[in-house]
């Protein structure tokens, strides 16, 4: 279905312009998404790179500054664009909000762009309370979510791409499939077997109400099941770039610990087996992207750590 537009080894990494590991997800989200391809199989997009952009942006953009123009407050949004029916390579549209009229997120101001000033651009939106994880992108060189990201009044322009080294399906609108595959793999389902009666209450007649589960054993969970699966971890992180189709990535493990720790579940020796993978967990460097840039301030690189224990001390 799709074609891998970088071959493995240096050359994805050069392609952008990668320096210091500090600097890895700034630079390599500076040049965007690197991987763009339509859905259909007959066309597929240049590689994305910086040099091939073409912006609508005034030459004079970094001399104007958010100020008074002719009484409005204006503000610049470059937009990253591509639509697989038409045969250009992605740009960037600038499009001046005055922010006067615009509510204080960056979603606010996209749909104020869908709504009066361009109708065809595409991006996720549902909840507007950094629930749903769907407006999930890269916005000022941060993966985040635009209903909660605030727009930087002290800056004249900002810049939203869509989440860094995944395919684009259009414009501000990654493809998903491969994260919600990897998602599916760790059967993310409490398993229970049936046979055992410890730790059930029971009603007269037999039936099993629930898995007893205490508040300690609770309050291990907190941490985890906040997760909205917004891939912004997964898509920050340099180890998910260059194995993206064996290495789980850090939202994919989290859930996994997260079932990992909990007592109800009965299948932990299972899950801990299916992990002990060079490549679906070890190649975690422990870089931190991931909990540095997680909109929901959980931290993923812990969860990982603590799966490594868990695989450790079943060697003992």
């Amino acid at each position: 279905r799709y074609t891998n537009l970088f071959p493995p080894g240096p050359r994805k990494m050069s392609a952008l312009n990668v320096g210091a590991r500090s600097g890895l997800l700034q630079a390599a989200t500076r040049a965007a998404v690197h991987r763009v391809t339509p859905i259909s199989s007959r066309r597929v997009a240049a590689p994305f790179q910086s040099a091939s952009f073409r912006t609508s942006a005034p030459s004079s953009l970094k001399l104007q500054p958010e100020a008074n123009v002719e009484g409005k407050r204006i503000k610049y949004f470059q937009i990253y664009r591509w639509d697989p029916d038409e045969s250009s390579k992605p740009t960037v549209a600038t499009f001046p909000i005055d922010m006067a009229d615009c509510g204080p997120m960056v979603l606010d101001a996209l749909i104020k762009i869908k709504n009066e000033l361009d109708p065809t651009l595409a991006f996720r939106r549902s909840c507007r309370e950094g629930i749903c994880g769907s407006c999930a992108m890269n916005i000022d060189g941060t993966n985040t979510l635009a209903c909660l990201a605030r727009i930087d009044p002290k800056t004249a322009k900002t810049k939203i791409y869509p989440l860094p080294h995944m395919y684009v399906i259009k414009d501000l609108v990654a493809d998903m499939t491969n994260f919600y595959a990897q998602y599916k793999t760790i059967e993310p389902w409490l398993q229970r077997d049936e046979s055992k009666v410890e730790k059930r209450i029971v009603d007269e007649d037999g039936t099993v109400k629930e898995g007893y589960h205490d508040k300690k054993e609770r309050d291990v969970l907190d941490g985890m099941y906040e997760c909205i699966l917004c891939a912004c971890c997964s898509t920050s992180c340099p180890s998910y770039w260059w194995n993206s189709e064996t290495y789980l990535g850090p939202a994919v493990l989290m859930q996994a610990y997260r079932w990992i720790a909990d007592t109800r579940d009965e299948s932990t020796a299972k899950r801990i087996a299916q992990l002990d993978d060079s490549y679906k967990l070890f190649r975690c460097h422990t870089i931190m992207n991931c909990t540095k840039t997680c909109p929901k301030s959980l931290n993923p690189g812990l969860a990982i750590a603590k799966i490594k224990q868990r695989i450790a001390m079943s060697y003992v």
